[in-house]
């Protein structure tokens, strides 16, 4: 479903050139849920945007669901449904409900079709009481639910989300997690990135470790914990990734 193969990019930075990914290459199956750990700067936001083809990698090459991200674009977007972090994407003048018709609209869905999912998502993230207010005045947790709506609302099959629980309490994380299993169950292909062990235990079949721009592990979890003798996934992640300096060194 998800191919990614020797892919480097390379940023130019004033009069330097920053390498934010280095010959990573992983692959992901149809209706796989895939945690993707690293530190801030490892690498992880600049690989979903390449997979969600908002970057261009420098080296190599990246298919979804068979279609080259950069000579098919156009057929991947129809197919996912993206969420970065701090990037919500909503329009602050217009009310939740305005901002997810007009992305219904950009993905050509029918009034019908758009009344009856917005009302489905509604539900499911308990939006009912402010789908009618401007975005502009919503709180954090809030503006971050309408985004995971938005993320979704043309029911794509492959799904990306950018540390998407940020911003929201302890209920609202809750109800993410049961949208993952929800999504899981219908056959969907997600990827996220989190700093939340515990989540990427709870939710993920596959794990894609990244540190300064490499992998460091790509496989199932449960074969981790085997090769780790240990089911502490913070501790196996912050083992793995000394055993790589050190090794770097």
């Amino acid at each position: 479903m998800i191919n990614v193969q020797a892919v480097s990019k390379t940023f130019k930075d004033k009069k330097t050139f920053v390498t934010a990914l280095k010959h990573v290459s992983f692959s992901m199956k149809e209706g796989e849920v895939t945690g993707l750990l690293g530190e801030n700067g490892a690498g992880k936001t600049t690989l979903l945007r390449m997979i969600a083809t908002l970057l261009t990698p420098s080296e190599g090459n990246v298919t979804v669901a068979g279609f080259d991200t950069v000579k098919n674009s156009a057929a991947i977007k129809k197919q996912i449904g993206v969420l970065f972090g701090g990037e919500t994407g909503l329009y602050d003048r217009l009310t939740a409900r305005e901002n997810l018709e007009y992305f219904a609209r950009l993905y050509g869905m029918s009034k019908h079709e758009t009344k009856v999912r917005i009302d489905e998502l509604a539900k499911m993230f308990g939006m009912r009481d402010y789908l009618d207010r401007k975005v502009g005045g919503f709180s954090k947790g809030m503006r971050q639910k309408v985004a995971i709506a938005r993320a979704i609302i043309h029911n794509p099959q492959i799904i990306l989300f950018d540390e998407p629980t940020t911003g929201l309490d302890i209920t609202s994380s809750n109800v993410f997690r049961q949208l993952v299993h929800q999504l899981k169950r219908e056959g969907k292909t997600i990827v996220f990135s989190s700093h939340i062990m515990e989540e990427v235990s709870m939710l993920c079949d596959s794990v894609a470790m990244m540190h300064k721009g490499e992998l460091v592990y790509q496989g199932d979890l449960e074969g981790l914990y085997k090769e780790e003798g240990s089911r502490d996934l913070n501790y196996i992640f912050m083992s793995k990734l000394v055993r790589r300096d050190e090794y770097a060194s």
